[in-house]
């Protein structure tokens, strides 16, 4: 399904055409192209929400989802510029993994509170989704539910999902739903990998999108819409951006870089993750407790056989270093590993799920202690169980990566309906 052209909306005043408007299925429309060069010109969603008085949510009850990267280009948190601003009406905030103020470490959440700098009820909408996070939306009193938060672009980052979980919630409470957009900090030029198959659906992939989508997540909110919750869409706006092009990569927009997580630091993170994260469903360390999270992999008993291998394979924009290093938490805990240091060296041409694939099969090949974790989660990550039976069948990297290419050529087509930026 395609942008119906004769949908566009104009929105007059201050910045313009602003925003894109998807009430169901064939009638999402990108409005106002607003692109710049980038390179420093790059205005978010809320950016121009606010530019704008916040015109589009005016009368209404207000509550927001969002976590510490909902910032302004000046740093301050977009809920702390919106509690004292008499234009709008901010009366609930909505926190996800991590929590709204980002307390919260992988796997956690805080909570139901009143925060305390504004005094606003901060509910908890972690793991909860359907008719109890509905309930949720309900018992909050707003009239709209406002989403901002920034993406790392990989299918198993899970704030994607809290996305799709709110708009079907939003649908089953009656109430509105405006996405403010953000750049895709790995570019928006491809999508990349394995689509996920819906019987391995869970909270790191909740429905039938590539593993690197390639996508913002305005435009995700249209795809889910018109997609995957076609039967009861909801009444969805979005903000778009300005100034961004699909092949920016985060340092060339201008904006701060705020870690969405804690394991996600740095956007050079973020352009190898949708990759390496396939190693949390191993047996190896993904570099958490480290400051390289997922870009150093290792295991006892790995040694410079690996970097050897993956070299070998001269995979493009990419090398590989023997490295040792400590994790202070999670996976070998205080005990010394080998391994890996991916270095990436022109991410023009760098694929991080190919190279993600290819250290898998490098790894199971040099490394005799190789292995899955006993729950498969390598199935939920790579949305299929072929990723994993074709490496323990010996397949090499050309192989996997062959599998999945009709799924991923049918889920281009789809996706291109919804890309908002040139």
């Amino acid at each position: 399904m395609t942008l119906s052209r004769r949908g566009v909306l104009a929105v007059g005043g201050a910045i313009g055409a602003l925003a894109a408007t998807a009430a169901g299925p064939g009638t999402a429309a990108a409005a106002g192209r607003g692109h710049g060069g980038g390179h420093g010109g790059v205005r978010t969603g809320f950016d121009r929400l606010a530019a704008d008085g916040y015109r589009m949510l005016a009368g209404e009850k207000v509550g927001i989802v969002t976590n510490p990267t909902g910032i302004t280009s000046d740093v301050r948190h977009i809920v702390d510029v919106m509690h004292p601003d008499d234009r709008v009406n901010l009366t609930a905030v909505f926190g996800p993994e991590h929590g709204f103020r980002g307390t919260a470490q992988a796997g956690g959440s805080e909570g139901r509170y009143d925060d305390p700098a504004t005094g606003l009820p901060v509910y908890d909408t972690y793991l909860k989704s359907g008719q109890a996070l509905a309930d949720i939306f309900t018992a909050s009193g707003v009239d709209t539910v406002v989403f901002d938060i920034q993406d790392a672009g990989a299918r198993f980052y899970t704030y994607i999902w809290t996305l799709y979980d709110c708009m079907e919630a939003a649908a089953l409470a009656g109430k509105r739903f405006v996405v403010l957009d953000r750049p895709n900090p790995v570019t928006g030029r491809a999508a990349l990998g394995p689509v996920l198959d819906r019987a391995f659906a869970s909270f790191v992939g909740r429905r039938e999108i590539s593993q690197a989508h390639g996508m913002t997540v305005a435009e995700l909110a249209l795809l889910f819409n018109s997609e995957f919750l076609a039967d009861r869409p909801v009444e969805l706006d979005v903000v778009k951006m300005s100034g961004w092009r699909r092949g920016d990569f985060f340092d060339t927009t201008g904006l701060p870089w705020v870690p969405p997580s804690p394991n996600m630091p740095t956007p050079e993170t973020a352009l190898v993750y949708s990759g390496t994260c396939l190693f949390e469903g191993t047996l190896l360390s993904e570099g958490r407790g480290t400051t390289r999270p997922f870009e150093l992999l290792g295991a006892e008993g790995v040694d410079h056989r690996w970097a050897a291998a993956a070299n070998a394979l001269e995979l493009p924009g990419v090398a590989f270093r023997e490295a040792y290093f400590t994790p202070t938490f999670s996976k070998f805990q205080g005990k010394t590993v080998g391994g890996v240091q991916v270095h990436v060296q022109d991410r023009e041409v760098f694929d991080p799920v190919r190279t993600g694939i290819a250290l898998l099969v490098t790894a199971k090949r040099t490394w005799s202690g190789f292995g899955w974790r006993p729950d498969n989660a390598i199935d939920r990550l790579s949305g299929n169980t072929r990723v994993r039976t074709m490496i323990d069948a010996g397949a090499d990297t050309d192989e996997v990566v062959g599998a999945w290419q009709a799924d991923l050529a049918a889920f281009r087509r789809m996706r291109k309906g919804y890309l908002l930026y040139r």
